[in-house]
């Protein structure tokens, strides 16, 4: 089963996210702490993050270029999503993300996305060990 790490600050969201996520077959972790994810990752080893750009104190577009720059997870596929935010402002940044959705999403593209996503064939740490 494919893991899912959910990085959003909205309870509501991220219990919705869950929900479709568990009924397309994927194992799903919440987070609604963005200053735990690399900690969270370290213990979960998500197949992809789906990651909020607007998370309260942190900016998720600071925390894609880290997951991309970071040697232990630049492998693994961040799908971004943001009500506020669209796709040019995110794939200007330097380290963009893989994907990128608006809010309010529709739950088949958001299901057609992921499973594009998690089934890319990419090496990474967690495929060595």
């Amino acid at each position: 089963m494919k893991k899912i790490l959910v990085v959003d600050d909205d309870d509501e969201v991220l219990e919705t996210i869950q929900l479709i996520l568990e009924i397309g077959g994927y194992e799903v972790e919440p987070l609604n702490d963005a200053e735990l994810v690399f900690d969270r990752i370290d213990e979960f080893k998500p197949d992809l993050i789906l990651l909020d750009v607007v998370l309260g104190r942190i900016d998720g577009r600071v925390i894609c270029s880290q997951l991309k720059s970071h040697e232990d997870t630049k492998y693994v596929p961040v799908l971004m999503m943001s009500g506020l935010y669209d796709l040019k402002e995110v794939q200007d940044m330097e380290c963009a993300p893989d994907d990128f959705m608006s809010k309010p999403f529709k739950m088949d593209i958001l299901l057609e996305k992921i499973e594009k996503l998690v089934n890319r064939k990419i090496i990474s740490r967690y495929d060595i060990n």
